[in-house]
Parts: structure tokens; C-alpha cells; sequence
């Protein structure tokens, strides 16, 4: 039975990959990002019933706007997942810039509050529904020279928790640790390292299928994609 799933972050990287993966085997996607020429390029590569718009979800008028159109139009999300992210330069914490320590910030932990803010009411409603947020194996340890992004990275993990026990029966809230994957991001902070790792559209085989069978039962677990096994 086809889902609708929500996706932050389709411009590229993983985001990218999961939306090609879940319309690959029949599910529609609704999906945003800031790059406009990507999204663009979404629209024209899967027509309707999927649907992809230009949001910053930091920026919470933007969300609810697009909230309010795509709620209309598909209903609440089956899966939604809070996947834009960004990360700093690499640098000591007191070398980061202030306004790009805001950004990641606004980003990794305002987005993630931004799209649930709008979208998580109707899937209560509704009854039923997953929201996955997007964690990091530096949500669960530490790495120098990234210490923005870890700090939005452990905080998205105890917001997970603390939504976990708000929701009702029916529902769920999953941090989820990718794990390490060759995308821009990882390659901005780890050079030539990052090719030792699967490729986003390598990870989303595995991914989309693991993210499919998470159900109400694993509510406020913390988990992360296998490159190999299951949900089990």
C-alpha cells in the first residue's frame, strides 16, 4: 500500500536519495529545500501526486505555509522525515562564527521544531504516523572541530525523546543515526575519508526499506540504519 512521506532536505544528499527510493517503490513523496533550481528539477523528474516545494525550515511562517497547502492536498504524512541539516566548518568552537553557529542552529534544531509545530497536530488526529528525526553518530559521541553540529545533534535526540512520551498510542518519535555515508557534508569535514563510505543512493536501498517497517511499537527508540540486517 503506497504511504505519503514527507522528507525536509530533498536538494540532495540523503534527502535526495530517500525521495528517489520511496517513489522508486510506489510511494508518494511530499518534499522541500532551499535550493531552488533542485526543486526545480524534482518537480519536472516526479510530477503529481508528489510534490516538492522551495521552504526554509527555519524560517516557521515558511513551514506553515507549505504545511497548510500539502495538509490540504494529501493529508497527514504517513512517515515524516525531519532530514535537513547543516554542519559548520570545521574549527575549534571559539573560531565558528556567530552567525554560522546560528544557522546550524536555526536549522538542525529550529527546522526539526518547525515541521513538527505543523504537521505532527494532524497526524494526531489522524491517529497514527512516524516521525523520524535525524540524528548523527555525533549525536550519540563527540568529534573536535565539529562541535555546532554535535551540540544540534544531541539536542535533536533528547527533543525525540521528550515527543516520544507526549504522543499518543498509534504514534511515533525515532532518533535515527544514519550512520556514515559519502555525501558534501560528510566530505566538508572529512576530506578524502568520506569515500571509504557508501553513497547516498547506496545507503537510501538500505535505508528506505528500514525506515518503512518502523511502526508505533518502537516509539522513542533510538536507532540506526544497518548497513546490513534489520529492524529485528
Amino acid at each position: 500500500m503506497a504511504k505519503v512521506i514527507l522528507i525536509t532536505g530533498v536538494s540532495r544528499g540523503l534527502g535526495r536519495a530517500m525521495t528517489e527510493e520511496f517513489i522508486r517503490l510506489g510511494h508518494v513523496v511530499l518534499g522541500c529545500g532551499r535550493s531552488g533550481k533542485e526543486i526545480v528539477q524534482l518537480q519536472k523528474q516526479f510530477p503529481a501526486p508528489n510534490d516538492f516545494a522551495v521552504v526554509d525550515v527555519a524560517d516557521d511562517s515558511q513551514v506553515a505555509v507549505w504545511a497548510k497547502r500539502v495538509l490540504k492536498s494529501h493529508g497527514a504524512p504517513d512517515l515524516l522525515l525531519n532530514n535537513a541539516a547543516l554542519i559548520n566548518r570545521n574549527a575549534p568552537l571559539w573560531e565558528v562564527p556567530a552567525p554560522e553557529f546560528s544557522d546550524v542552529i536555526d536549522v538542525n534544531i529550529k527546522g526539526v521544531t518547525n515541521v513538527i509545530r505543523h504537521f505532527v497536530p494532524v497526524m494526531i488526529k489522524q491517529g497514527r504516523g512516524v516521525i523520524v528525526n535525524f540524528s548523527s553518530g555525533w549525536g550519540r559521541s563527540t568529534d573536535a572541530e565539529v562541535a555546532p553540529y554535535c551540540a544540534t545533534k544531541w539536542a535533536v535526540e533528547g527533543l525525540t525523546q521528550s515527543l516520544a512520551q507526549e504522543l499518543p498510542p498509534g504514534l511515533a518519535a525515532i532518533a535515527l543515526n544514519p550512520g556514515i555515508i559519502n555525501t558534501a557534508m560528510l566530505q566538508s569535514c572529512w576530506s578524502g575519508g568520506a569515500s571509504n563510505y557508501p553513497t547516498a543512493e547506496e545507503w537510501a536501498k538500505i535505508a528506505v526499506p528500514f525506515l518503512l517497517k518502523i511502526n508505533a511499537a518502537k516509539n522513542g527508540e533510538q536507532l540506526t540504519v544497518p548497513i546490513r540486517g534489520s529492524l529485528d
